[in-house]
């Protein structure tokens, strides 16, 4: 049994009608643009009420951080809801960080894309026997910004951990070049990302043989 739980904005009873703040009406969200300003000027929002982001605690908190400093700080730095790394922590790990495929192909065309992806095989799976290539990763590059990765998808032990890492890196312009010049650590799920040469336009077979 899966229970999708979900989170309610609770908007409506807290007086914006008075001040004249809109929100989406089939879910009580808040609209803002990429300050975190709604549409009157003095009154901003941060966090899951957001319309259209993500509901994570961690997003949040950055966001409020980067808020105060804009608003008391002299700074100028937004938050990024773009490159926020996330985990499905169900028994076989998700985590992904940038761009779904479908996104990126939305924003910036099919063919201004490229996508390596490969199935990989944990070593500790291959003592107890369990099913080869299960486990899955894939990074989404923008062709026309010197392959810049903008999408990472992995599908296995630990996404967590991976995931958390390269996230880094795709905020400091993480391309496919300095991907492949990377030495892996053998052998390591997270090794498989220095090692894609498939794409997924050529339809060459992904499937691996040993870890």
């Amino acid at each position: 049994v899966l229970l999708a739980i979900g989170r309610d904005a609770c908007t409506r009873n807290i007086g914006l009608e008075t001040i004249g703040v809109k929100i989406n009406e089939k879910n009580g969200k808040v609209p803002v643009n990429d300050e975190e300003q709604t549409n009157v000027p003095y009154v901003y929002a941060i966090g899951d009420i957001l319309e259209g982001k993500l509901e994570l605690t961690p997003v949040a908190i950055q966001a409020g951080k980067l808020l105060a400093r804009r608003l008391y700080g002299g700074s100028s730095t937004k938050c990024d809801y773009i490159n926020v790394p996330t985990t499905v922590f169900t028994p076989l790990e998700y985590g992904s960080c940038g761009l779904p495929e479908e996104k990126a192909i939305e924003e910036y065309g099919k063919q201004n894309l490229e996508v390596y992806h490969s199935l990989f095989w944990p070593l500790e799976w291959t003592v107890t026997g369990r099913d080869n290539n299960t486990c899955y990763g894939k990074i989404i590059c923008n062709k026309h910004d010197n392959n810049r990765v903008i999408g990472f998808h992995v599908l296995g032990p630990n996404a967590g951990e991976v995931t958390q890492g390269f996230a880094a890196a795709i905020k400091c312009g993480l391309t496919k070049e300095l991907l492949d010049e990377t030495i892996g650590i053998h052998p390591t799920c997270a090794e498989v990302f220095t090692t894609m040469d498939i794409t997924k336009s050529s339809g060459q077979d992904i499937t691996q043989r040993g870890c």
